[in-house]
């Protein structure tokens, strides 16, 4: 079977283009720190891929990540970062990823917090804490919107 150029250059641009693709969907999209292993572990719940943006990227094992949204009132920059606590206050928090990057984050009236599968507060984390944190960067702030630490197991 003879190839020409044309066929190869149509698969390697569908593959480039299925690359940005997920490029640019997947670091706003993570919702649990703890990745799944496999399809079972979403039992019951659908198909991970579908519903909210950040259960999309479930089983991806990045650790921080930004990406351009478009919404109803304009663009914004969503970012969102896996890692330990390192500082905590009443107005937000330090984390570290297992990259090195350390990013601090604001919190406001909106931020949600989970811990251990509750609703609970920011003066609830404490030093060491393993946590996902969800929000948006506007220049040099970053403001959690979701800050989730996952049940022990």
């Amino acid at each position: 079977m003879r190839t020409n150029r044309k066929t190869i250059a149509a698969g390697v641009g569908a593959a480039g283009l299925l690359g940005l693709g997920l490029y640019l969907a997947v670091p706003a999209s993570a919702a649990n720190p703890t990745p799944s292993p496999s399809r079972t572990a979403h039992a019951g719940k659908g198909d991970p891929g579908r519903g909210h943006p950040f259960r999309r990227a479930r089983a991806l094992r990045g650790v921080h990540g930004e990406a351009t949204v478009r919404r109803k009132d304009g663009f914004h920059l969503a970012t969102w970062q896996r890692g330990k606590i390192t500082a905590v206050s009443s107005t937000g928090l330090t984390v570290r990823s297992d990259d090195g990057v350390s990013w601090t984050w604001t919190a406001g009236d909106k931020t949600r917090v989970r811990k251990n599968g509750e609703k609970s507060a920011i003066k609830a984390l404490a030093n060491g804490d393993q946590v996902l944190v969800a929000g948006e960067r506007s220049g040099t702030t970053r403001t959690a919107r979701l800050v989730r630490v996952p049940k022990p197991r």
